[in-house]
């Protein structure tokens, strides 16, 4: 036998076997080439423990009260209703609002409290009072916003869920922020956070999965980060209402007597159910 027929085999061997060591190396390697070709990618910053406060994508506190003009457009399938408001409003759940005739004195009063809403009507001399509900703020406004949720969104976040075990997952999406929360009830929120902790856009979900409302924050203003318009879309009821501010005013909260409406002796007070 001649010395090549020996060697060949031995040599055919080692060829595959540094073949087989790259090719092994290459598939260590793969997912970790794939990943820095992801335009998202996962952000570990506690998000898992529920260190995302809403407080930290707002310019406004706990213990501040925000008022301002708002020009509130409300539009509908059949209807448009432009309305010009004084609003006043105090987290997590005080609110009150003043609708302003473009001539003359408010004939709309509604303020809200965690404990009771009021409605005032001065030219029908009716005034009503009760529970701080959808069904009864249904009455009065045109958009089905719980009072705490609306308060959030019209002071510049996202609303909050009444559960205290909340999951966060957060990733990236080009210049976005994107964290997506899930409560134990099964409802979920979706918002986008730009530069400087702009809250930019988000998506509320009910437990079942359907979309409640999208609402979508604009900040072309001199008030900083504050955004100048705020955009809600309710899904199921096919309206949308536009929020634009202006002459806004941020101070300490030492008085919240503002949120008590007052009806005057001579006006019945119908109580709501």
């Amino acid at each position: 036998m001649k010395k090549h027929d020996i060697e060949t085999p031995y040599v055919s061997f080692t060829h595959y076997k540094k073949k087989f060591r790259l090719i092994g190396i290459f598939l260590f390697l793969l997912p970790l080439l794939s990943c820095s070709f992801k335009k998202t990618t996962i952000v570990d910053s506690g998000f898992s423990t529920g260190e995302f406060k809403a407080s930290a994508y707002s310019f406004i506190g706990e213990d501040d009260i925000f008022s301002a003009l708002a020009q509130i457009n409300v539009f509908t399938t059949k209807s448009f209703y432009p309305l010009k408001a004084a609003l006043t409003l105090k987290r997590p759940s005080y609110l009150r609002l003043e609708l302003l005739p473009v001539i003359g004195v408010p004939d709309f009063f509604l303020t809200a409290s965690p404990e009771i809403l009021k409605i005032f009507i001065p030219s029908k001399g009716e005034a009503y009072s009760g529970q701080p509900t959808i069904s009864n703020l249904e009455k009065f406004l045109p958009w089905p916003i719980e009072i705490e949720d609306m308060i959030m969104i019209f002071t510049g976040t996202y609303p909050l869920f009444k559960e205290s075990n909340i999951l966060y997952q957060a990733h990236r999406e080009n210049n976005y922020l994107v964290v997506e929360m899930n409560s134990s009830s099964g409802a979920s929120q979706i918002v986008w956070v730009g530069e400087n902790n702009k809250l930019l856009k988000l998506v509320r979900k009910d437990e079942g999965g359907e979309e409640l409302y999208n609402v979508k924050y604009s900040y072309n203003n001199d008030h900083r980060n504050f955004p100048e318009k705020i955009t809600i879309n309710i899904t199921n009821e096919t309206t949308s209402l536009s929020v634009r501010y202006s002459d806004i005013k941020i101070e300490k909260a030492k008085d919240l007597s503002v949120f008590d409406l007052t009806i005057p002796d001579d006006v019945k007070e119908i109580i709501l159910e």
